[in-house]
Order: structure tokens, then C-alpha cells, then sequence
């Protein structure tokens, strides 16, 4: 490719999608989005568009990254599942045939998906290679996600699913939440506490996509994940500690699912353990900035990070 390298940024209006984009264009790349109508920050094509003007976004760009997927901290109704699994899985689909349609394809794309796509472990770690695929409506959507992805035919792009833990940094993310508890005087653990928690530093997962897009050996899903996985209690201890927080009272499991009714989100968020191990990123040689959850949440309270 000639001339300034192109990224093309589907769902870039959440959290990770507006830091990437900050990213790449500090990084000296050109951004194109494609999002909701309405979306702050004008993309460049709409989910509403047809194939051949997604297609015309996507033409000579070099790397396509795929975050398109409604939030799931709510309540798991009929419909909001509906609308969870549509958010991912039709616009995979979309970008699958306008990949197919651009004459210069990009040669890379990452395409979101989760690592909660793995089995409720506290018995060991999940690896690409060994892992145990879970059960339920999370998984189910995560199978669904990746099954589309796989089912695009772009043999000029290669494809890589991104299993993503729990994504942290300034301004959004996961630890907002968890950081309000804390100052309540609610930031003890929550359930059993021995539950896993793993996670990723917004900066490390952009620099993943760089380094993915780099390395053209590294195919399959891929686990992005630190390798500093915590239990419950130790992540809500380094909350408590980032953020001045003296004590918190722990929440057992039933009161945490009264609680989730009343701000209408699922347990499952908190509950369920998480223990990605990113064995292709390791062997690969990926070396993360931010590689250890206490530090990373000392800056990111700080405001630094």
C-alpha cells in the first residue's frame, strides 16, 4: 500500500472506539469509521448503509477493526438479547460482504469477541489452545459472533477474532462501576470472591491490534488478556487502595442479584470467572505497558494512565 496508512474503525463511538481513534491518528494513521446514524464524530458510513458504500469505506484501507456490539450490562430480557446478539453478528456479517466487494481489501481484520467465551474457570487457565468453550446466552453470542466472522468468504484478508477481557482505562471501561462501590464503602468482594478477573489496559489492547496486524503468522482467535489474572477479593482490595477507599463491605451473591435487578444489569458481569491466559501473545513475544492490575489502576485513578 502507498501513500498514508489507512485504519477503517467499525463501532467507534463506545469507550475503546474513541480511544483508538485518538490512537491511530496520534500514530499518524487515517481513520475512517463506520457506526450508528447519529453517532458523534460524522463516520464515514452508517450501519444503514448498503454493501457497496461500506465497501467503498473499506477499499485501500490496510486494517479493519470490528468493535460493533451493543453493551451488555443490562438486563437479559427477550429483547435486549435480541438486540446484543444483532449488534455483533449482522455487522459482521455487513462488513463480510463489503470486504468481498473491495477491489484492494484490507489485509487484516480484527474482529471483537470475548473472552468470556470460555467455561466459568477457577480450576485453571483458558488458552487458545486448551480452553473450554462455556454455556449460556454470553457464550452462545460470542459462538455466533466468531461463526459469522469465519463465514465470510475474503481470501485477500486475514481474519483474527479478538477474545477481549475486561477492557480498563481512563475516562470509561469496566472500572467505573467498581470505583463507585469502592467510594460507597461497598468495595469489599462480591459473592464468593475467589472468583477470576481478567482483564486488559485499553493502551495494551490497542497496541495488540498493532502488533497483530504486524505479526501475519498469527492466525485463529486470539486470547487478549494480561497475564496478571486476579481473584475477586484482590481486585476489589487494589480498587479500594487506587482509590483512597479505607474499608468495604463485601456483597454476598444474593444481595448482588437484588442489586441487579434495581440498576437492571446481570450478575454475570461479576460472578462469573474469568481466566483467560493470552498464550498466542506470549509465545509471540507481546510485551504489555501496562502488565500488572495494581499499578494500572493506581494511574488510571490518578488520572495518568
Amino acid at each position: 500500500m502507498s501513500g498514508t496508512r489507512t485504519v477503517v474503525l467499525a463501532g467507534a463511538s463506545g469507550f475503546i472506539g474513541r480511544y483508538f481513534r485518538v490512537r491511530f491518528e496520534k500514530d499518524g494513521w487515517t481513520v475512517r469509521t463506520i457506526g450508528r446514524r447519529g453517532a458523534k464524530g460524522s463516520p464515514s458510513a452508517t450501519w444503514d448503509d448498503d454493501d457497496a458504500r461500506l465497501a467503498q469505506v473499506l477499499d485501500g484501507a490496510e486494517l479493519l477493526v470490528n468493535l460493533a456490539g451493543r453493551s451488555v450490562s443490562c438486563r437479559y430480557s427477550a429483547r435486549n438479547k435480541a438486540a446484543i446478539r444483532e449488534s455483533r453478528v449482522s455487522t459482521t456479517a455487513a462488513l463480510g460482504r463489503a470486504v468481498a466487494l473491495c477491489r484492494e481489501p484490507p489485509s487484516t481484520w480484527l474482529n471483537a469477541s470475548t473472552g468470556t467465551i470460555y467455561r466459568h474457570a477457577m480450576d485453571g487457565p483458558q488458552t487458545e489452545r486448551d480452553g473450554e468453550l462455556g454455556t449460556g446466552f454470553s457464550v452462545d453470542v460470542a459462538r455466533a459472533w466468531e461463526a459469522e466472522l469465519a463465514a465470510a468468504v475474503t481470501p485477500g484478508t486475514r481474519k483474527v477474532p479478538l477474545r477481549i477481557s475486561i477492557v480498563l482505562g481512563p475516562g470509561g471501561g469496566a472500572l467505573r462501576p467498581f470505583a463507585i462501590l469502592a467510594r460507597m464503602g461497598l468495595g469489599g468482594w462480591m459473592g464468593p470472591g475467589t472468583q477470576k478477573f481478567s482483564w486488559i489496559h485499553v493502551e495494551d489492547l490497542y497496541r495488540c491490534v498493532r502488533f497483530l496486524h504486524a505479526r501475519k503468522d498469527i492466525t485463529g482467535p486470539v486470547n487478549v488478556a494480561s497475564p496478571d489474572v486476579v481473584d475477586n477479593r484482590e481486585l476489589m482490595r487494589m480498587v479500594r487502595r487506587a482509590y483512597g477507599a479505607r474499608f468495604g463491605i463485601a456483597t454476598p451473591a444474593w444481595l448482588l442479584r437484588l442489586g441487579a435487578v434495581l440498576i437492571r444489569t446481570e450478575t454475570e458481569l461479576v460472578l462469573k470467572s474469568r481466566w483467560v491466559q493470552p498464550e498466542k501473545l506470549l509465545d509471540a513475544g507481546f510485551v504489555y505497558s501496562q502488565p500488572e492490575l495494581g499499578r494500572a489502576l493506581q494511574q488510571i485513578a490518578r488520572g495518568r494512565a
